[in-house]
């Protein structure tokens, strides 16, 4: 666990209801912007490893693209099987421009 805020993305490089990749200690994490907010999850279906980046974004959930299981991107709880585990949603802010997160896990 780090308590250092790490700048990951220009706000401005995330397109609305999109998302883009950043690595933290080797794991990709996806920063999400819906409506102007931010917000970062695992990226990664915790049904099947599949990554959530390359699904869409509907009603606020990223959904996998292997098997339909959705995530609330602003808190990473499972929405919809066939996931039953909940991914990590990591804090974020945004400075100057920059999305910044910070791992939070222990």
């Amino acid at each position: 666990m780090s308590s250092d805020w790490i700048s990951a993305v220009r706000a401005a490089d995330i397109p609305d209801n999109g998302c883009v990749i950043c690595d933290l200690d080797d794991e990709d994490i996806a920063i999400y912007n819906l409506g102007g907010e931010y917000f970062a999850i695992e990226d990664r279906c915790s049904h099947d490893g599949g990554d959530l980046a390359s699904g869409w974004v509907e009603a606020g959930c990223a959904v996998c693209p292997r098997h339909g299981a959705r995530f609330d991107i602003r808190t990473g709880r499972v929405v919809a099987p066939p996931a039953y585990e909940d991914i990590h949603a990591f804090p974020v802010r945004l400075v100057d421009g920059m999305v910044q997160i910070r791992d939070d896990r222990d």
